[in-house]
């Protein structure tokens, strides 16, 4: 169940944010899928804070930094942008994990 959700929510991840970045949906509509995506995290009730593989540790961490940015950053930061598509890029299976990569569960 836990990998579903994993595996769901990156494929959901990538699409909100591909969508965010190409301007074709505003940053609030974003801001709601990563909350809706904490909500619905909360009820599985996970304790464990260490991620089961690289494509949960990239999700997460790709969640925190869209999430932790002001919007204005994340539309300016050219470090940020480049960080964030190497994230997508591993997600979509066309890139390597990230090296500057800390994702763990909230």
């Amino acid at each position: 169940m836990l990998e579903q959700f994993i595996e769901l929510k990156t494929r959901q991840l990538i699409f909100y944010t591909a969508r965010y970045f190409r301007g074709r949906i505003p940053y609030q509509e974003l801001h709601l899928f990563i909350w809706d995506t904490l909500e619905e995290w909360a009820q599985f009730g996970i304790q464990l804070k260490t991620p089961q593989n690289h494509q949960e540790q990239v999700f997460w961490h790709l969640l925190h930094q869209l999430e932790f940015w002001p919007e204005q950053q994340l539309k300016t930061d050219q470090v940020l942008q480049q960080n964030i598509q190497h994230c997508l890029s591993y997600l979509r299976g066309k890139g390597n994990i990230p090296l500057d990569c800390v994702g763990i569960r909230p």
